[in-house]
């Protein structure tokens, strides 16, 4: 049933007002960010001669190229081991029958439920000396990439899962005539469909490992050197916010700046992973 010009109109003007709301703290950052230091801004101010000294200005004093180093690092590498151990995961989770799978799968959803914030603590005793292997882990990119991969991977086993149960049982069953193993028919017949719900979830992953600061402010905040851009930017803010605060507005802007350009080149595939049956059950 095709919706009325008024029901569109509603509708887009529903969703203008949340566009609105949701653009209008970032752009009023971003104008702050392009004034100087001793222009008088109060709320949403456009600049009438924009400045980009203070880009430059956080970028170097903040020290983010080791931020953004370290952020990388830790996020590429959740994402990339999070999709593959997911996409295994799901698979079997979805479209397998072995015994246990029943209790197996609501312990795995357990990790969605139960708040990490409660498990930092416990980290931080584990990290500082590994039981049984003796190993420093603080202060170390394992120290945020090993819990952060725990956490993603509960999420994305769910997610896959979700995906790999809404694939006709019929195709599956014709690669295995064709003489298809259990790999084959995952490699060459699903993860070619799943690649929207795969980018999807690796998207959710790649911002959510991006902007985790409590479990870089606990296990790294020792070492400067593995930092990440979160947690330089609320030093930064720490100590730049009552002298100026369009530099903390330009940090701000450049921690966000990845999430954005992440966004932008995958918003297409993100779309269909969310419409395409990635949150099926």
């Amino acid at each position: 049933m095709r919706a009325s010009r008024a029901e569109m109109m509603g509708t887009y003007i529903v969703l203008g007002a949340f566009a609105i709301i949701a653009i209008y703290p970032v752009l009023s950052i971003l104008f702050l960010a392009l004034h100087t230091k001793n222009d008088l801004v109060t709320g949403f101010a456009f600049p009438t001669h924009p400045d980009l000294s203070s880009f430059k200005a956080a970028w170097s004093e903040g020290h983010f190229a080791t931020g953004f180093k370290s952020s990388f690092i830790v996020a590429a590498t959740v994402t990339v081991v999070s999709a593959v151990l997911s996409t295994l995961m799901g698979y079997a989770f979805g479209t397998m029958r072995f015994v246990g799978d029943r209790i197996v799968f609501p312990i795995v959803l357990l990790w969605i439920i139960f708040p990490y914030e409660a498990t930092v603590i416990p980290l931080y005793y584990d990290f500082a000396n590994v039981p049984i292997l003796h190993w420093h882990l603080l202060n170390t990119y394992w120290a945020l990439i090993l819990p952060q991969i725990g956490q993603s991977v509960a999420f994305g086993a769910f997610w896959m899962r979700a995906f790999f149960r809404s694939v006709p049982r019929s195709l599956i069953e014709a690669a295995r005539i064709d003489g298809a193993t259990s790999f084959g028919v995952l490699w060459r017949v699903l993860v070619p469909q799943a690649m929207p719900a795969v980018l999807t979830m690796s998207l959710l992953v790649f911002v959510y490992t991006w902007n985790e600061f409590l479990l870089a402010l606990v296990l790294v905040s020792g070492s400067e050197s593995h930092q990440t851009a979160p947690l330089g930017l609320s030093f930064f803010a720490g100590a730049a916010r009552a002298g100026d605060p369009t530099k903390v507005a330009a940090a701000a802007m450049l921690v966000a700046l990845p999430i954005l350009v992440v966004y932008l080149f995958l918003q297409r595939h993100f779309v269909r992973g969310m419409f395409g049956g990635a949150i099926k059950e």
